[in-house]
């Protein structure tokens, strides 16, 4: 049997590459990198040391979120911001692997094919989108968003993580 892939293994690992890359280049808290194909299949992951435990099912429900949607889990918070019966009713019909914040961005093609998602956890969710955005970028492909937020680096968790500068 022949399958066609989606997203092969070589390129998801070259987006984790340039995402953890660009994490530490931004001095970030460790992170988790989650790639998905068209399915919703894991195709690659990576955590970086020191890492929350619970920042895979994070990730993962960034970029399953973003999937299950057919939009970036930035553009799902924003749309549901004022809607959250509908919130909660789509992490019920997800089986709560929806994660509703900047972080989970969709991988598409030349012609706007969809071919997969990443999801980020482990800074701010805007870096976090940030990294996920470049590293789609570096592995060739386009994403949505097309571009992060323009603040991402003046996020902040908290006074006792200061943004990077």
């Amino acid at each position: 049997m022949r399958l066609h892939t989606s997203l092969p293994l070589e390129r998801a690992n070259a987006i984790i590459t340039e995402a953890l890359r660009l994490g530490r280049e931004a001095k970030l808290l460790p992170l988790t990198v989650v790639v998905l194909d068209a399915g919703g299949k894991m195709v690659a992951m990576q955590c970086e040391d020191g890492s929350g435990v619970i920042r895979f099912e994070v990730a993962f429900g960034k970029a399953y979120g973003a999937l299950g949607m057919g939009i970036s889990s930035r553009l799902i918070r924003d749309r549901l911001k004022d809607r959250p019966t509908f919130q909660a009713s789509l992490a019920t019909a997800s089986g709560g692997q929806l994660i509703p914040v900047p972080g989970g961005v969709l991988i598409e093609n030349a012609d706007g094919i969809t071919l997969g998602a990443v999801g980020i956890s482990g800074d701010t969710s805007d870096k976090d989108e940030y990294c996920a955005i470049e590293g789609i970028k570096a592995a060739g492909y386009s994403s949505e968003p097309a571009e992060p937020d323009p603040d991402w680096r003046t996020s902040s968790l908290s006074d006792h993580y200061p943004a990077s500068e």
